[in-house]
Parts: C-alpha cells; structure tokens; sequence
C-alpha cells in the first residue's frame, strides 16, 4: 500500500475495508483463493481491469502480506501470484462474498458471469510451480 496506514480506526470493519477496500482487490483475491494464479489469468479473468490498476492493486495485497509473487516457468519468466498465511485467513469471508454476490443478484437485476471457469488447464502445474 503506497499510503501510510493510519495508526487508529473506529471499528474493525473500518480497519478491513482499508486493506480490502476498493472494486479490485477482493476480486483479485477471489481468483487467487482459487490457487496460484499467473498475472496473465488475473488480467484474462477481469478484462474490464487495466494494467495499470492490476498492477497497483496485486502491489498493494503484496504489501499488505495478503499475497506473494513469485517467479515460474522456463527462466523465472512468469510471476505467480499466490495467497500468504494471513491471505489465507480470508478464505471464508471471501467465500461469503462470492456466495452473497452469486445469491442476490437476480434481486439486484443483475447477471454474474463464471470468471473462474476460464482459468487454465494447466493450473496444476502453476500450482505445483509456485510451492
């Protein structure tokens, strides 16, 4: 995170949605919860998602410990993005989130895609990669 956090909030919701807080970063979570994910599949699973801010906000979960990067493939060409411990931990409010998401939103009027359905077939090897 490129600001300074503040040292006093309110609440602990007020402190989570600092360090979730935004349209990307839970998203962003959301597929690499999944498993390790190459920076290629996070830009082909948000298309509408530029590289600039992609790049800024896999930046910001990597200084707030949510994620790590690391090299893979023939020369260390690709960076695979893979939760930490503490990224971990929010696998079930994550969860939560897609699931509500997923529940309300004929109520909403609003059509959910299935992003998670364009990962790759390799993914296991990604995975096996980034251990």
């Amino acid at each position: 995170m490129d600001k300074r956090l503040p040292r006093y909030f309110n609440c602990p919701s007020e402190f989570a949605m600092e360090i979730l807080g935004g349209k990307w970063k839970t998203v962003i979570l959301c597929f690499v919860k999944e498993g390790p994910c190459r920076y290629r599949e996070i830009r082909r699973l948000a298309p509408t998602l530029s590289d600039k801010m992609l790049t800024q906000r896999l930046r910001d979960l990597q200084n707030a410990g949510l994620i790590t990067r690391r090299k893979s493939g023939a020369g260390g060409t690709n960076d695979v993005y893979a939760l930490t411990e503490r990224g971990e931990s929010l696998q079930q409010i994550l969860s939560a989130l897609y699931s509500w998401g997923r529940q309300h939103a004929d109520e909403f009027g609003v059509t959910i895609g299935n992003p998670l359905a364009l990962l790759d077939p390799v993914r296991p090897q990604v995975r096996a990669a980034a251990n």
